[in-house]
């Protein structure tokens, strides 16, 4: 899946504001990521053009993306875990090295017990252990992880961003 920037997610002020309507075509494509801009529009009240134009500037100043969303074992991949890591130091360049890696999903930035939070797809258990053993507790700063193997995913959406 492609990465949103760092300040669409920061909600530190920085990201732009979001209207009522643009929220109502974000529920929509999320809905269906490939719905019709006029189907759109006349869901929310808008043009065909009104509601292409918006959804660009959505696109454009990183509030959304629309991608296709797979199952990963459907398309071999077998393994997904959640690592907590433990740094040392600045964390940005971990948090950067990770964030270059393939597997790495999803990189987080956390307080509490771990540093960062990583989400990694892989294709098998050795797949998970490479990538664990040889390349995240390789990066520089790294001190410790704790895996969590994912044994059963119960529920995964993407509506979050309009509730």
């Amino acid at each position: 899946m492609a990465s949103r920037s760092a300040d669409s997610r920061t909600g530190n002020g920085s990201s732009p504001a979001v209207d009522a309507v643009s929220l109502a075509i974000i529920e929509q494509l999320q809905e269906d990521g490939r719905r019709p801009y006029a189907a759109i529009g006349k869901a929310v009240g808008l043009s065909e053009a009104a509601v292409r134009q918006r959804v660009q500037k959505l696109l454009d100043q990183g509030v959304m993306q629309i991608v296709a969303v797979t199952d990963p074992l459907t398309v071999g991949f077998r393994r997904q875990a959640m690592v907590g890591i433990n740094a040392t130091g600045d964390l940005d360049p971990v948090a950067e090295a990770l964030s270059a890696m393939d597997e790495c999903e999803y990189v987080v930035m956390t307080a509490g017990s771990f540093d960062l939070m990583v989400e990694i797809v892989c294709e098998d258990d050795d797949h998970l252990l490479e990538t664990i053993n040889k390349r995240i507790r390789a990066i520089p700063g790294v001190r410790s992880t704790e895996s969590f193997v994912y044994l059963k995913l119960k529920k995964q959406t993407y509506m979050w961003g309009t509730r």
